[in-house]
């Protein structure tokens, strides 16, 4: 019984109008007896009633897209003339009524994307008539009967994304008129010779084995090759080449390897392209000839190759072909996606003739030379991103003229010269700019308050100087700002207090000087690192400063005061004391003085250690600061970030897994990435109690803990993962010892001898740590394995405290081993 509807769409149904003349339904013209029942997608939401079933002279029932409830009424089955009957895209539950088999006439049952269980049923088996079953993502199991193969009518079956498991059976290989299959399981030899078969899809399954040599001859009438996401493995068929009626070859997230050979010469109508996360790529010279024949592929629009093994320079032939007219057959082509492959050399500068496209993703390749100033021509280009590339002399100022760019990534590569007044004309600019990590110079201009709608905005790791313009104030959605390692210098802007949806501000390691805008505190803030700049003053107290694990203030020459007692600031003086207190105040300290010289003199030491390391550090590239919020991650966004957890990029094993260094494709930030071996006793133990003490730990002598992922991997496996601050000088074991541990990260090739104020400095910042879990920390927390080996260096030789897979809190310790838990080794 429908119990709700959108005001308007039942009005007619009242005791005023006939019933035939109700919205939905349609009579015979003879007998005025009710054949068609349509009120799809109109919004309805209720059960279907029992009385359906009187309805005998139905023939079609069209229900789909509404929120329908409840079970599918048995009384269904008396309806004897019904043909079709869709009620897909609903919340049905229960089992599939076996009695709908009484239909004998159902042409189409569509009973997809509900929530129903149970097995197919054998009843429908009688379905002689039946030529398309959808009865795809619900939650079935049983397997897939083998009488489906005897109901030889069936041109289309969908039934992906359910839980059937088991083998598909050979029986469905006598289905000759199948055109569309949509299925999970093991695939049977005889279902590759269905020569009318159109669409082929077996998306997110657990298919595995390798494809036969033979089936671009097989299936010839192709126009649908789907099966993303499966265990696929071996060459993929050059015989594919024969599916010239193909439009879609989607075979991404499986493990096809070696030279992609299919020539798509023939297939005029291909569209979608996307072999995305495999291990294709053959290191022969002429690996990437697939791509010259797409110079014919004048309707296609999608191609993706990211995450394979593809090496060489970038096919001019992608936008030119080997005739320069045949530019113009790609005109539809409006998505490249090539991100996280091994191509070299330089962008070629026909890509800026491809006027349909909208996004570019070339990060993570080894691409070089200068990026086209002909890229300005790309006026439909809504994101452009160059990142983690060896792309080298200025931005072009033409990119000014893509006034519909939303983002724009160039980070990490050896880019110079100033930043383009031009960017910052593209007010349509609403996500992200990002220059980090080049060798910028020049000033933000005050053009960047044009930019009203940017979410993130990124120039850390640069060269640049002057003040940060007040204009900044006028990008009202801005979230997020990072400006660190740069040469900035005057106040801190209070026009930032304008922008209400700021969470993350980093300004360390510049000239910043002045005091810190109290107006800060007003904002709701989630990270903020003023460090190493000339600041000085009070600190507020208020808001983000309430916080001192999500505020950093520290390398500011000391003339920072105030702020809350975490911080460790001396107080600010008093304007209002009289000359006797005064007099008394200095008393006290030269008194304090003589009695505790030698320690003011080694305290001495530490200052002039600390400034000296300061103004030699200059501007090397420490990493960017890590989002306080915790992002949500994919092992497939883990699998890219370490070019599929390649040993080249391990950095350490540990007990329970491995760590490997990475960087999101997202700003370029480089991380700490430890993959659990859930094969080891205990791992996934340790797993939980890192993510339970980590949970509301911050502290600046703690390694940051940026996210957690525990998913699947693309074989089905149980897979978790923790993401943290990535730390170039590794352990403290490698500086203790580094004769001892051979070196599995270029940047610790220069480990040296610990002096002893870098010693005592070391022991200090993991006093502090330990203290801090101890006694100020939300839940007190045990360590329980502090050694040298878990203490990581950042770029200044900060110790950080991590793994904490066998942290406990406190009161889970037992008192008589509370005297050596966390004890340093």
């Amino acid at each position: 019984m429908i119990t709700q509807y959108p005001e308007g769409v039942l009005n007619s149904w009242n005791d005023s109008h006939h019933f035939c003349d109700w919205e939905g339904i349609t009579c015979s013209p003879r007998h005025r007896r009710v054949t068609v029942l349509d009120l799809k997608s109109k919004g309805l939401i209720g059960s279907l009633s029992p009385q359906i079933g009187n309805l005998s002279f139905l023939r079609e029932i069209h229900l789909s897209n509404n929120t329908i409830q409840g079970k599918i009424p048995g009384e269904i089955g008396r309806l004897f003339r019904l043909e079709a009957l869709y009620l897909s895209h609903n919340s049905l539950v229960g089992e599939i009524p076996g009695n709908l088999s009484y239909c004998s006439r159902l042409i189409g049952l569509y009973l997809g994307r509900n929530k129903l269980e149970g097995s197919i049923p054998s009843e429908f088996v009688s379905l002689y008539n039946l030529k398309e079953l959808a009865i795809q993502e619900n939650n079935l199991t049983g397997g897939i009967p083998h009488f489906l193969g005897n109901i030889t009518s069936l041109e289309a079956i969908s039934l992906a994304y359910n839980s059937l498991g088991g083998n598909i059976p050979s029986s469905l290989g006598q289905l000759k008129e199948l055109k569309s299959l949509g299925l999970g399981g093991t695939i049977p030899p005889s279902i590759y010779n269905l020569s009318l078969l159109a669409n082929f899809s077996v998306p997110e399954n657990r298919l595995h084995g390798s494809l036969p040599p033979s089936l671009g001859l097989t299936l010839s009438n192709l126009q649908l090759f789907q099966i993303s996401n499966n265990f696929f493995s071996g060459s993929f068929p050059l015989a594919f080449s024969n599916a010239s009626n193909l439009q879609s070859l989607e075979i991404l997230g499986n493990n096809f390897f070696g030279k992609l050979s299919v020539n798509f010469g023939d297939m005029k109508s291909l569209a979608y392209l996307n072999v995305a996360i495999n291990n294709l790529g053959s290191g022969e010279s002429d690996e990437m000839s697939f791509i010259h024949s797409l110079a014919n592929c004048s309707n296609l629009s999608f191609l993706n190759l990211v995450a394979n093994q593809f090496k060489g320079a970038l096919p001019h032939s992608i936008v030119s072909g080997s005739i320069p007219s045949e530019i113009g057959k790609l005109v539809s082509l409006y998505l490249i996606e090539m991100d996280h492959n091994q191509f070299e050399g330089k962008i070629p500068e026909e890509m800026s003739r491809l006027q349909n496209l909208q996004f570019l993703n070339m990060r993570h390749n080894q691409l070089s030379g200068e990026i086209p100033s002909s890229f300005g021509n790309l006026s439909s280009l809504v994101k452009l991103i160059l990142g983690n590339n060896n792309l080298s002399g200025v931005i072009p100022s033409s990119l000014g003229n893509l006034k519909q760019l939303a983002l724009l990534h160039l980070f990490q590569n050896d880019l110079s010269g100033a930043i383009p007044e031009e960017i910052f004309n593209i007010s349509h600019m609403s996500d992200s700019l990002n220059f980090a990590r080049n060798h910028l110079v020049g000033s933000i201009p005050p053009k960047i308050g044009n930019l009203k709608v940017l979410r993130m905005f990124v120039v850390s790791s640069n060269n640049l100087s002057g003040e940060i313009p007040s204009e900044i104030g006028s990008c009202f959605y801005l979230q997020e700002i990072y400006m660190a390692e740069n040469f900035f210098r005057g106040s801190i802007p209070s026009s930032l207090v304008s922008l209400k949806d700021l969470r993350e501000i980093d300004l360390s390691q510049n000239n910043l000087s002045g005091k810190i805008p109290i107006s800060l505190e007003r904002l709701p803030l989630e990270y903020l690192n003023l460090s190493f700049n000339d600041l000085e003053g009070q600190v507020p107290t208020k808001g983000i400063f309430a916080n001192a694990s999500a505020i950093s203030v520290s390398g500011n020459s000391n003339r920072l005061c105030g702020g809350i007692p975490e911080l460790q600031l001396p107080k600010c003086p008093k304007n209002n004391s009289r000359n006797h207190k005064v007099y008394r105040g200095v008393l006290k300290v030269i008194i304090s003085t003589c009695s505790v010289f030698s320690g003011l003199l080694l305290g001495s030491f530490f200052i002039f250690y600390w400034l000296r390391r300061r103004g030699g550090s200059g501007k090397e590239p420490s990493e960017p600061i890590l989002r306080r919020a915790l992002r949500k991650v994919s092992y497939e966004s883990l699998l890219k970030a370490t070019d599929g957890f390649s040993s080249t990029h391990l950095i350490g094993i540990g007990s329970f897994g491995s760590v490997y260094k990475g960087t999101f494709d997202r700003d370029g930030t480089i991380v700490a990435i430890k993959v659990l071996n859930l094969q080891l006793q205990g791992a996934s133990k340790s797993f939980a109690a890192e993510c339970r003490a980590l949970r509301n730990i911050r502290h600046r002598n703690l390694v940051r803990v940026i996210t957690s992922c525990s998913s699947i991997d693309f074989q089905g496996n149980d897979f978790k993962a923790l993401v943290y601050q990535y730390m170039p000088n590794g352990s403290l074991e490698n500086w203790l010892h580094p004769d001892a541990i051979p070196q599995t990260d270029e940047e610790n090739d220069e480990i040296r001898n610990l002096t002893l104020l870098e010693r005592i400095s070391i022991a200090i910042d993991v006093a502090s740590a330990v203290d801090y879990l101890h006694h100020h920390c939300q839940e007190p927390t045990i360590h329980c394995d502090l050694k040298p080996s878990n203490i990581l260096l950042d770029n200044n030789l900060t110790a950080h405290v991590g793994d904490f897979g066998l942290a406990r809190l406190r009161q889970e310790v037992p008192n008589n081993q509370s005297s050596s838990v966390g004890d340093l080794e």
